[in-house]
């Protein structure tokens, strides 16, 4: 008999049964100690090839020394340069341990057992993880054709129990967009309870004119509610730290389920001289742009069908079952992330890297595939 035939154990809430905890990829210590190879390549997570700024890093170290003393609880000084940034008041903002902690927050503030949240799918696993963890029903909508949001559908789908709405914009594995007109109608067709959440951890990389502008919804005091984050272009995955964009009367009940002392003083510190400097995220922005066309018309000449990204990664159809592939690259030293963890075994996503760590990738691709 084991311990919990033999005891009347606490009983978890019937939800947590329905939740199965996220599993990362395998980091570079991980395949460097498996598979006894140096010089390991991750291209599986989409971080910035080039790191934080160094400004962001001499603040880290400048704060070490304050580690003893909570943060400030409000993240006031980032907030106040968001602010001035975005052409937003204020109260419009709050800052999470990162994006993740954000969209948590929203399900905190926002969702009853038996509430609808709807997403695409494929898409970021975060959306049904809340939805799961508040009891709500979980609608996932295919996206279309070409891998984009496929909207009609999504508002086929609503009803007065909708309360979430999300568009990871560009869409997260995919890469693709929707565009301000037919994301405006959509909005415009939604129900007054329903909150459409603007996913855009990936903003910084759009070079596409047809990209919306949701923080002008935001401005208007339509129920809409941007993400973004520090951990993508600006480098500070390690450090956890994003923020929402929102009307004052969905931002106050968001606050509402914060924790008082949420992001550190590091994060709030790096965070708030990654966003001064801009040339280093302008160097970062076109790094990408190039090399994701490089590795996109590199990646079509070994026979993958690769979708037309504005992130800083490629979703790709290999053709044939993703896992051997996968397999054969980390004993190579290249880590890459397989469809299969979003459904599509015969895809991976692709992180765009630094040239050297893109033509590693493509070398030992070419060797696995041809």
């Amino acid at each position: 008999m084991n311990v919990q035939e033999s005891l009347a154990l606490p009983r978890a809430r019937d939800t947590i049964g329905r939740i199965t905890p996220y599993v990362p990829g395998k980091s570079i210590e991980e395949v460097a100690a498996e598979y006894g190879v140096r010089d390991v390549v991750k291209l599986a997570s989409n971080e910035n090839p080039l790191g934080p700024s160094p400004r962001a890093l001499e603040a880290v170290r400048n704060g070490a020394g304050e580690i003893f003393r909570y943060p400030d609880g409000a993240s006031g000084e980032l907030i106040a340069l968001l602010a001035e940034r975005l052409d937003v008041p204020q109260d419009h903002l709050v800052v999470g341990n990162g994006s993740d902690e954000v969209i948590k927050l929203l399900a905190e503030a926002y969702l009853e057992p038996g509430d609808e949240v709807i997403y695409a799918d494929p898409t970021f696993s975060e959306y049904a993880y809340v939805a799961r963890l508040m009891g709500a029903a979980e609608i996932p909508v295919p996206l279309d054709g070409e891998w984009v949001h496929d909207l009609e559908a999504m508002l086929s789908k609503v009803t007065d129990r909708t309360k979430l709405v999300f568009i990871c914009n560009p869409n997260n594995p995919t890469g693709t967009i929707v565009s301000h007109e037919r994301l405006e109608r959509f909005l415009a067709a939604l129900p007054p309870q329903a909150i459409m959440v603007c996913d855009e951890a990936y903003v910084e990389y759009v070079d596409d004119a047809s990209f919306p502008d949701s923080l002008g919804w935001v401005r208007e005091g339509k129920p809409v509610v941007v993400l973004r984050t520090f951990s993508k272009v600006y480098g500070l995955a390690g450090l956890r730290i994003g923020y929402g964009i929102a009307p004052p009367y969905l931002i106050e009940n968001i606050r509402r389920v914060k924790e008082p002392f949420n992001v550190n003083r590091l994060a709030q510190a790096a965070a708030c001289e990654a966003l001064r400097d801009e040339e280093h995220v302008g160097r970062s922005v076109r790094l990408n742009a190039e090399e994701r066309e490089r590795l996109r018309q590199r990646l079509e000449t070994l026979g993958c069908t690769v979708t037309p990204s504005q992130a800083n990664f490629l979703w790709v159809d290999l053709g044939r079952d993703c896992r051997p592939v996968l397999e054969a690259l980390l004993q190579r030293g290249v880590i890459i992330r397989g469809g299969d963890a979003f459904g599509q075994p015969h895809h991976v996503r692709i992180t765009i890297g630094k040239k050297d760590e893109n033509d590693k990738l493509l070398r030992n691709l070419e060797q696995v595939l041809l």
